[in-house]
């Protein structure tokens, strides 16, 4: 049991809501063909590790714009590279145990303990849409954070502390559910509680020592 109680959850998306594995989606859709990069990895850092996707993360591109840069940049076919970017959030899919878990939240939350829910995410402008149209549990939480929306993201401590602030979160029962090890550190930072989530199956055991 902790010190302080954990109040308020706050989860990232990619991960650990929904399966984001950008290594498998390059692979799938390149095929062996990893034009000019060494691996797959490489391949997938280059693109989603890049300026131009941090840029479309904070909403400072659009779709059109980050499939046009990265093919530039990447020297890949636009219309290959759009029909892997394009139907992304429509094909995020949502991780059965940690629903489970978010559900059980709720649940207790229904019960009277004193639990708020929320979500702190870089996520581009298209993908957080069809997100919030297509699953009907975002409306679980409290509320919530896309990085696009703000144009901040993470690991920068603007975004956390703009959730903090807009709901009063109590940094001593906080705890911040990531798994970006940059982006746990921030949020420690400031005093957050973390829990770097290196594959979503370990959710339950991680969030065990702050159950009440």
């Amino acid at each position: 049991m902790s010190i302080h109680p954990i109040q308020d959850f706050v989860f990232d998306f990619g991960a650990v809501i929904f399966e984001w594995n950008p290594i498998k989606r390059i692979e799938q859709h390149f095929k062996g063909e990893w034009h000019g990069f060494k691996s797959s990895t490489e391949l997938a850092k280059n693109l989603f590790g890049s300026p131009t996707w941090q840029g479309f993360d904070r909403g400072d591109l659009s779709m059109s714009d980050v499939i046009n840069q990265s093919a530039e940049n990447l020297n890949i076919d636009r219309d290959h590279l759009r029909d892997l970017i394009e139907p992304i959030g429509e094909d995020l899919t949502p991780i059965e145990s940690s629903i489970l878990i978010l559900n059980n939240l709720v649940q207790r939350k229904k019960e009277g303990e004193e639990i708020r829910l929320f979500y702190l995410s870089n996520m581009p402008e298209p993908y957080a849409r069809a997100l919030e149209r297509r699953h009907e549990f975002i409306k679980w939480f409290d509320a919530g954070i896309f990085s696009a929306d703000v144009r901040e993201a993470k690991p920068d401590v603007k975004i956390y502390q703009r959730l903090y602030e807009k709901y009063g979160l109590d940094a001593a029962r906080t705890l911040f559910i990531d798994d970006q090890l940059l982006n746990i550190q921030a949020a420690q930072s400031l005093g957050w509680r973390g829990v770097h989530l290196e594959s979503p199956e370990l959710l339950h055991e991680k969030l065990l020592p702050y159950w009440k």
